[in-house]
């Protein structure tokens, strides 16, 4: 009997143990275990679900790695339903659209030597594929080998694992458009240089790598232009060559290869391989890029029961946390430098590139000046030393200057970083230049995207006309007055009140486009007519990637003014409504064809919201500036659970540089940056029932909404630091000071709540 007791003691105490290392191992999940880089991979050119690949990288890291499915050149580089597998290529690839450059891949084969990209590519599957931001691995079923890679910023860690063959090699693939490769037997290396672009790069542009291998070479190969192979030689310049080293390997045996580029030369290459791998093994390079994911997920606490929201949330975060990139480098004395992509010289201090501004500068920099007010800066620094180096800020760099989208959206990014404290004052004065030589200087811009088109049409009539040979007028009038708005307001707080005022009355050039018969904003001829025909429904044209129900939102700086425009808030009101109820008709007719943005939002099945795309990402908010913010409770949560989720087609449209996840994450916080530029976040509502900031001033900010659920959607009360909140916003200082915002949310609509105009957001007019 006593046997028999400590037996069952003995086996309760088991389960006790058991259940506690479960619980402990549970409490102590990595953030990374919640993100899937797949998430927006199951995308093509006719309809976007993200138009995203799988970034193996470690946050703002100048190289990405990733798969590679796709031919070299093509832009959709990795399609979650492709089959086979040419390499793992380092990209620097912002988008699909702008293509990448400085790539170059590895790639690993067993038995008769394939080199070719279509004769080497391995049949894989998902299910043997293994993705995290700091690692991947793949089994490259062709040849029995699992390919692994891991990064740090400027370096990466592969292990490629072999079968028994008396016949293996991993091939180094330089690409087109100008390349090199040495191989180096006695020194277990590869070195060389790839030269792919897709515009925006001096003359001088080079990427420069060096490839370390841990295993002698028994063969070695190389091949040149039109895949011509030269047998047991070492060296291979022209437009496309590459580099094969062959060996005998056992089963299991494990070829390492540490993997470093640089821009600025050769040397540059081994010495970013030096500091940032060295001797470290492959698990001590994947602990450090884990250790950095970790770092800056961790700056967010989630704290909920839904298990695919909280994956959803740290999916979006990693990818705001890739771009812009790292395009900076150390040198031997431990001094930052960069490779200039507009000059081509190499000068000191910080650079960043990979970024459309058009879409970032409307949550993604105001997340980078909320949570990372330091990057930020060193931002601002680079934006500076673009503007010393090319003449011209930058509004879509990837490495320079590239000619894509339109508007002057710089100025918002600087203004409302230099307005929040992340400017040094060193940078300021430049960067006041820089923004109002944009608006005030047209000749001489690089590039289309640069500067403002059309300005001296904008500067004497108030507007770009619709019928001078200038594209997408309407819109560029819209963002140029909201960029004037935030020109006014760094102008003020420099104390420089006659330039403030000048730009306080451009930024109201808003209303010469409202056509009052229809409340819509509309193209403008020259002669101040209105344009004819006009079709609201009518994408592009006037407009870019939208139409006029999407771009008559577009007046981030004073809300009420086109409140008043309208009508009055029921007009506001109804106009939004609209919306939401009409059916997803579309006039593709400026396109010819239908282009990925309006099928996404033709079956998103809200009408014709269009949130696949960012001219409108704010609109919902609006409903808050004319007291009826549990219009926009309703709307957000459904954007939330409807349109967003950690999966291969888990966005609605182009992700784009982090803009459509700086959207989910905000908003899934509980609130959102309609006008940066101002200091309040306009409120939506909580996805989550609490979420913790660690701000980098010390400081700890909370969001709690306990009796938050699926039906519960609709705030009933807010408090702030233990005090009733009535405004439909929240104070960037209230935030940076930590403390604690509390909501209580409702399965029905408090109307009562921020319901007077004093409740609702910055407005210019309303000030």
């Amino acid at each position: 009997m006593l046997k028999s007791l400590s037996v069952s003691l003995l086996v309760i105490l088991s389960l006790f143990s058991c259940v506690n290392k479960e619980t402990e191992k549970t409490s102590s999940i990595s953030y990374l275990d919640y993100v899937n880089p797949l998430m927006g991979t199951d995308s093509e050119f006719s309809l976007s679900n993200g138009n995203t690949y799988p970034a193996i990288a470690t946050p703002w890291a100048m190289n990405f790695w990733t798969p590679q499915t796709a031919k070299m050149g093509d832009g959709w580089t990795y399609k979650y339903d492709d089959q086979t597998i040419r390499g793992i290529k380092q990209t620097h690839q912002p988008s699909p659209w702008i293509n990448d450059y400085a790539a170059f891949s590895l790639m690993a084969v067993t038995g008769k030597m394939k080199f070719q990209e279509d004769d080497r590519a391995s049949y894989f599957s998902h299910k043997a594929e293994h993705v995290k931001p700091h690692h991947y691995s793949v089994y490259l079923a062709d040849y029995d080998v699992t390919a692994e890679v891991s990064s740090t910023a400027r370096a990466a860690h592969f292990k490629f694992t072999f079968p028994e063959a008396d016949s293996s090699y991993i091939m180094l693939d330089a690409f087109f458009k100008g390349s090199m490769v040495e191989i180096i037997p006695e020194e277990r290396k590869i070195i060389g240089y790839c030269r792919n672009n897709s515009g925006g790069v001096p003359d001088n542009f080079h990427n420069y790598f060096v490839a370390q291998f841990d295993k002698d070479f028994e063969v070695t190969h190389t091949w040149e232009d039109n895949w011509t192979l030269n047998e047991h030689t070492t060296k291979s310049s022209g437009q496309h060559v590459g580099a094969i080293v062959g060996f005998k390997t056992e089963k299991g045996e494990a070829i390492h290869v540490k993997v470093a580029s640089s821009f600025i030369s050769p040397e540059q290459a081994e010495l970013n391989l030096t500091t940032e791998i060295g001797n470290d093994s492959f698990e001590q390079t994947m602990a450090k890029s884990q250790s950095a994911w970790e770092k800056e997920l961790g700056r967010i606490k989630i704290e909920d029961d839904n298990i695919d929201h909280i994956r959803t949330f740290y999916s979006c975060l990693y990818r705001v946390l890739l771009f812009p990139r790292k395009f900076y480098e150390y040198d031997k004395n431990g001094n930052i430098v960069h490779y200039s992509p507009y000059n081509g010289a190499v000068l000191p201090g910080y650079m960043f590139t990979d970024n459309g501004f058009w879409d970032t500068f409307r949550a993604v920099f105001p997340f980078f000046n909320l949570m990372y007010p330091e990057l930020n800066a060193q931002i601002m620094e680079g934006l500076a030393n673009t503007y010393k180096e090319s003449g011209w800020l930058p509004e879509w760099a990837s490495p320079g200057h590239r000619d894509c989208m339109i508007g002057s959206n710089s100025a918002p990014i600087i203004a409302d970083a230099y307005l929040k404290g992340n400017v040094k004052d060193k940078d300021v004065d430049i960067l006041l230049e820089a923004i109002l030589k944009n608006a005030q200087v047209e000749a001489g811009r690089p590039v289309n995207s640069v500067g403002r088109e059309g300005l001296e049409y904008y500067n004497t009539l108030g507007y770009v006309p619709y019928n001078v040979g200038i594209k997408e007028n309407a819109a560029r009038t819209l963002e140029y007055a909201y960029a004037d708005f935030t020109i006014a307001k760094m102008a003020e707080k420099l104390g420089k009140n006659d330039l403030a005022e000048s730009f306080y009355r451009k930024s109201k050039n808003y209303t010469y486009l409202f056509d009052a018969s229809n409340n819509l904003m509309r193209g403008k001829n020259e002669d101040g007519q209105f344009q004819e025909p006009f079709n609201p429904l009518k994408w592009g044209d006037a407009f870019t990637e939208g139409n006029s129900l999407h771009y008559t939102w577009s007046v981030f700086h004073d809300v009420h003014g086109l409140i008043d425009l309208m009508g009055g808030k029921a007009n506001f009101i109804s106009k939004l409504d609209e919306v939401f109820s009409m059916p997803p008709d579309f006039d593709n007719s400026y396109y010819g064809f239908t282009i990925h943005e309006i099928r996404e939002m033709q079956i998103a099945n809200m009408g014709n919201y269009a949130h696949g795309n960012q001219p409108i990402q704010h609109m919902i908010y609006l409903y808050n500036y004319a007291n009826a913010s549990y219009k926009a409770q309703e709307k957000i949560r459904e954007v939330l659970t409807k349109l967003y989720s950690a999966a291969p087609d888990g966005y609605c449209g182009d992700e784009d540089n982090g803009q459509t996840s700086a959207w989910y994450v905000f908003s899934a916080l509980g609130f959102y940056p309609v006008t940066p530029g101002v200091d309040q976040y306009v409120i939506g509502s909580p996805l989550f029932k609490k979420a913790t900031l660690s701000l980098e001033n010390g400081n700890t900010f909370t969001i709690s909404a306990p009796n938050n659920s699926p039906e519960n959607r609709y705030i009933s009360a807010v408090s702030l630091n233990n005090q009733p909140w009535n405004n439909s916003f929240v104070e960037f200082e209230s935030i940076q000071n930590g403390g604690h915002l509390i909501f209580d949310m409702s399965e029905t609509p408090n109307r009562d709540w921020a319901n007077k105009l004093e409740n609702t957001p910055y407005s210019m007019s309303k000030e």
